[in-house]
């Protein structure tokens, strides 16, 4: 297992637990400086103090050496399909597949790219269409602030506005279906219009 993964490993037992560093180093009759370097992935824990960690943890060593991501391709299609939620209001789009993404990090293989490609569409999505509507809005009070004289005729067409927000409902729910075929073929998401926002 590489350093990376093992410390990761640790950390997330001793949270899970819901010991701090000090409890471990304590449990586990090692110095909270030794702790340290090892969640930080400074030093690999070996021999003696890999079984005192993992006493500590109440695990066996070959648990922590031994332990992998969940191959979860069933979880990971839920969590694109969730950002459906945005068609009852755009916000879920982005808190459901959180919520999601938070519950099961660290515990899925390729959840973490996944996740963050969806979210970043869904910020770029949502922004693009609060923007069309504060466009809309802001444009017809700066005609109805420009003109001497207020009448119906100023307001901007809401044609316009509506196109704007279909268009964007349209492409939202062409890329969460696009991107759980992807996922059904063993494909990761790819979310091509979304800003990195999450990286």
């Amino acid at each position: 297992m590489k350093n990376s993964k093992l410390s990761e490993r640790v950390t997330e037992l001793r949270n899970r637990k819901g010991f701090s560093q000090e409890v471990l180093a304590e449990d586990s009759g090692l110095s909270l400086r030794t702790i340290q370097r090892i969640e930080n992935g400074e030093t690999p824990p070996r021999g003696d103090t890999l079984q005192r960690i993992a006493k500590g943890l109440g695990v066996t060593s070959e648990e922590l050496i031994d332990w992998k991501l969940e191959k979860n391709d069933s979880y990971l299609a839920l969590l694109n399909i969730s950002a459906l939620s945005f068609i009852i209001f755009p916000l879920l789009g982005i808190l459901i597949p959180l919520m999601m993404w938070i519950s099961q990090k660290n515990k899925i293989d390729g959840i973490d790219r996944n996740s963050r490609e969806i979210l970043n569409f869904q910020i770029t999505w949502s922004l693009f269409l609060f923007l069309s509507i504060i466009g809309y809005i802001g444009g017809n009070f700066y005609r109805v602030y420009q003109s001497s004289v207020i009448s119906p005729s100023l307001l901007i067409n809401p044609l316009f506005l509506w196109i704007s927000v279909l268009i964007l409902y349209f492409l939202n729910l062409f890329l969460v279906i696009m991107n759980s075929v992807r996922l059904k073929s063993g494909k990761n998401v790819a979310y091509f219009l979304g800003i990195p926002f999450l990286r």
